[in-house]
This record gives structure tokens, sequence and C-alpha cells, in this order.
């Protein structure tokens, strides 16, 4: 029963969280103005890329251009792919050289200059192109690079495909088999991934399964002859699913569609091994194949929409006075409490898709001077006409100000910051912006019933709401409002669709106390829906992204291509 191993994955299967990139990005790559290092010539540039591990933090080499001779103003041709990752704050580096021998050794060769920056960033940009000046020659000015990205074409499809089956084995002993079909996609390491479940289908041995859709990317990775490998099983109550047989495909083979090349004899490699006569364990066949197109996030940012991303504190007494160690506000000057490493995570990344920086942070649940009056919604900086602070770093110093100036109260009511931002995310009905709001909370919900009904009506707006939960509390309360098991409702109406995230900041706590992974990781499986939520309030709307502005063609190109 070799396929056993994979059956415990095969019940927990989430294809959510099976890490997939969002898509594959290919990156551009031009100077201008590089430092002159050869006497009798100009320099011969070649640029190398370095990927920071997150955990580690170390660089890893991940590619090179070409070498371009005599030219300080080089236009790479050769590109590099990376795989994107919305909910991934990826670290890049780029090096460069003047190349003066064959050595592929770095050393060997004079540094140019480099330039650091996130993936994210450059996808964020305008019309996602960066241009950074090249630092780390001190005491010189090492010219401009220029990186632009594109995403691959064959990321955004999405297959719709239908099976069914004739003969296959008869398992149970009293019925037919209950038969389902489970989908492998083969890594680079030669393993196997699961990416897609069928239904099953009661009481046959010819079964007709549902039609489905699957990312390309889900199903080989946007590479069309890598190996597809399909498992039949018979479903038993218990999760002791039988194995009837498998076999194995490709992209390109399926793309033929319904012929006699996509009708499959489906082994078990045991029988096989036992009886001499034995021929198959019954048949698939493919009924139908088609590709559809759709939009991607990458479209929409990259024709112009922009991410507003509004924080809310929660600064209820129950929290703990922030003097003291215990409390979750405490102001440790060594290192970040769970508020400010929540905040951090998240709204790293998020800038980089927020063109101005500007960040409206909010609190709730204390009594603010002078009359000590009880706020749900108070500005950190003060201004409540004005509630923007500059950049993540300025929500951490609004944040830390104002836990000196408030006394911490209560009740946690979550609708008065939620109603905040759909006010802002109420009238904007043509896709040009889409809202994020992180609410960090200690715990038990006060303002439930108002809550629900809020974020049922936050719905139908541009807007998601991510809820980090710190501290030791009970969360059952949040779970409710995530909406992934049973769609919140209100008064009898549902939500039109899923926009709550909600994650226990505990469950990502590194216990060796590395905080940057404990970060990553909390950043990861908060930001990881976003996208789709985004792409279920565009598609609902019919919204198309914008025309993505026209690339950018460098000076003096054009006299490159006469000459």
């Amino acid at each position: 029963m070799e396929s056993f191993r994979n059956m415990a994955s095969i019940g927990d299967f989430d294809p959510i969280h099976a890490s997939i990139p969002a898509t594959k990005v290919e990156i551009t790559i031009s100077c201008r103005n590089l430092l002159d290092r050869d006497t009798f010539s100009k320099s011969d540039p070649i640029c190398v890329l370095y990927l920071q591990g997150i955990g580690t933090k170390e660089w890893r080499e991940t590619g090179r251009t070409e070498v371009i001779d005599n030219t300080l103003n080089p236009d790479f041709v050769r590109k590099f792919i990376l795989d994107y990752f919305f909910e991934e704050r990826q670290n890049l580096r780029f090096d460069l050289y003047d190349v003066d021998s064959k050595s592929s050794n770095l050393s060997k060769h004079d540094f140019l200059g480099q330039a650091f920056c996130t993936l994210g960033e450059i996808v964020g940009s305008q019309g996602s192109r960066l241009e950074k000046p090249l630092v780390g020659i001190p005491g010189k000015k090492c010219g401009a690079i220029i990186l632009t990205a594109e995403e691959l074409s064959n990321c955004r499809d999405v297959v719709v495909m239908q099976f069914c089956a004739n003969k296959l084995d008869k398992k149970d002993f009293f019925g037919k088999s209950d038969p389902f079909l489970v989908f492998f996609r083969s890594n680079e390491d030669g393993t196997f991934t699961i990416c897609h479940k069928t239904e099953v289908v009661k009481n046959t041995l010819n079964p007709v399964w549902q039609a489905f859709s699957i990312p390309v990317r889900a199903l080989c990775n946007g590479d069309f002859d890598r190996t597809i490998k399909m498992e039949v099983y018979d479903w038993d109550r218990d999760g002791s699913h039988d194995f009837i047989g498998e076999f194995t495909t490709s992209y390109r083979e399926l793309s033929r569609g319904q012929s006699q090349f996509n009708v499959y004899e489906v082994l078990n490699p045991k029988k096989k091994e036992k009886k001499k006569k034995y021929i198959n364990s019954g048949t698939v066949t493919l009924l139908s194949f088609a590709v559809e197109t759709e939009s991607t996030f990458l479209d929409f940012i990259k024709g112009g929409t922009q991410i507003n991303f509004t924080v809310a504190i929660d600064f209820t007494a129950s929290n703990g006075h922030p003097a003291q160690p215990t409390s979750l506000h405490y102001m440790n000057p060594y290192q970040l409490n769970a508020y400010a490493m929540a905040l951090k995570a998240v709204g790293e990344i998020i800038q980089d898709y927020d063109s101005d920086k500007m960040f409206p942070a909010l609190g709730f649940g204390a009594k603010l001077p002078p009359d000590g009056r009880i706020s749900h919604e108070f500005a950190l900086n003060g201004n409540p006409q004005n509630p923007y602070c500059q950049g993540i770093e300025g929500v951490m110093e609004s944040y830390y100000r104002t836990l000196k100036t408030v006394q911490l109260y209560g009740p946690t009511n979550f609708a008065p910051v939620i109603n905040h931002v759909a006010r802002y995310a109420a009238p904007i009905e043509d896709g040009s912006q889409y809202f994020i709001l992180l609410i960090i909370t200690d715990g038990v919900i006060s303002d439930m019933a108002q809550t629900k009904e809020s974020i049922v009506n936050a719905a139908c707006f541009p807007m998601s709401i991510i809820i980090v939960g710190v501290g030791p509390a009970e969360f059952d309360a949040m779970e409710e409002l995530d909406g992934d098991e049973i769609r919140i409702s209100s008064r009898g109406r549902y939500a039109e669709r899923d926009i709550v995230q909600f994650v226990p900041f505990r469950d990502y706590v590194d216990r060796t106390g590395n905080h940057v992974l404990s970060m990553a990781r909390l950043a990861k499986d908060v930001l990881a829906e976003i996208p789709d939520q985004f792409l279920s309030y565009m598609k609902s709307r019919g919204i198309k992204p914008s025309p993505a502005p026209p690339p950018y063609t460098p000076p003096g190109h054009l006299l490159q291509t006469q000459i």
C-alpha cells in the first residue's frame, strides 16, 4: 500500500496553505552612469543577484546577468525569474562588478556598487519600475540601477477539467467502490505535492466527477512537461481509504483535450507484481479541458490600484500596565513587545504597496487626556483630523508615545475602528483603492453583535480585516469572525465574501527566540489570503485592471539600436 504515506495529508489537505508562489516574476535590469574602472575603455559590467534567507539572514547568489563590454549604461538581456509571494518580505541585493578576466570568482573583479530592495518594492512601484542609487563605495557616486518586474504570462492561466473512470476495482465487501481522484504535482527534487482532490462519488465503478478549476501554477508550476501524478482511492468513512491505482501525465498531454491520448490505465503496482494476468484496475478518461486567463493581483497593482493600510491597537486594561514586564504593552528597551512585532511584521510587507507610505493609526479602549473620556477610535498621533503616520516607523513611534499618555481601560469594542475604515472604503467603487485594516488585540470582544454587523456591511466594500490576537486569552469569538468555517452573518444577512483573517500570535512565536522567524511566519499566514480576498471583490464587481503605464524606454536607447 505504497500510497498510504499520503493518506494523512490527503484527509487534511488545505490548498490555501500549500505554499504555492502567487506567481513568477521576471526582473529586467538596467544601469545608468556606472563608475568607470578601466583605464583605456569603459567598464565591462555584470550584475549578480542575491536572495536573503528568511531565518538565516544569509545572502545566497541566485544568478548573474551576461557581461556587457565597454559601457557605463548597460541594459542587461539576461533576466532573473523569481517566485513571488505577496505574503513574504523577499529581500534582494544586486551587486555590480566590472569584469576584468575570465575568472568566475567575484573577488577578482572591481566592485561597482550595490542596491538593496524587496521584490514587493519593485512590484509595488508605479508601472512596476523601481530606480535606486547604487551605493557601497564611500565618497563616490556609483550611478543608478533600474529594476522592472513583469509577471510571467502562463502563471495567470486557470484550467477547467473534468474526468470520469470505467471499470475501477471493487474494493468494498458489500457495495461497489466510492472513488475519488487525488492530483499531485512533481517538485524540482522529484518529490510530489498534493494539489487537488475531487469529490467522492458513492457506490459506483464508473464515476463521473464534477468539473473543477485549478491554477496552472498549482498543477505544474508553469512547467508544461513536468509529471503530474494521479491516484485513485476508494473512500472509507474511517479515513483508511483504499488505494485503487495510479497513473502519470503532464499538462501538455492533458491540453490535447478529450482524445484517445487522454484515456489512462489505472495501475496498482502491488497487484501487478502478484498477478500474472493483471491488466489494470480500470481506466480514467479526460472528458474536457479548457484554459481561462484570469486577472491577477499583480495586474491590478501594476494598473495602479493602491493598497491603503490602517492599524488599530487595543489599549484595554486587560493588557496589563505598560510599566510592568508582564504587560503585553511592556516597553522593553531591548526588544519589541508582541504588539510592536505584529505591527512591524505585517506593516513592513504591506508598505511596499502603498505609494505615499502614510498610514492612519488608531487606538481603542483607553481613557484619553486631558478629561479622561473613553474612546474606541482615537488617533495615535493625537490629531483626529489627520491620523496619518509616516511609514511603519512613524506608526511605532506614535504607538510608544500613546502608551505614555493614555490610561488603559475598556471595554474591547471593534465596531468603531471597522466602521472608520469602511467609511473611507465605501465610496471607492472603481477598483483604484483597496483597504486593509490590521487590528491587534489581547482578547475577548465586548461588542460582538455590532462587530458582526460592521463586518457584514464592510464585506460589500473594497476592504479586508486582519486580526492578530496577542497574549494567552481564549480567542473563540475571533475564530467565529474569521468566517472560514461558517460565513459570518448579522440579523439573518450573510457577508457577501470572507474578509476577516484571524491568527493568534502565540502560534508563531519561535521557540528559540528568533523574532525574525516569528515575524516572517506571522506575516506569511496573515497575508496569504489577502490577494484572493482582493480578487474576489474585483471579480464580484466586474472590475478589470487598468492597463499598466507603457514600459520605460531608457533615454538614448533608440540611438543604440540604430548604430
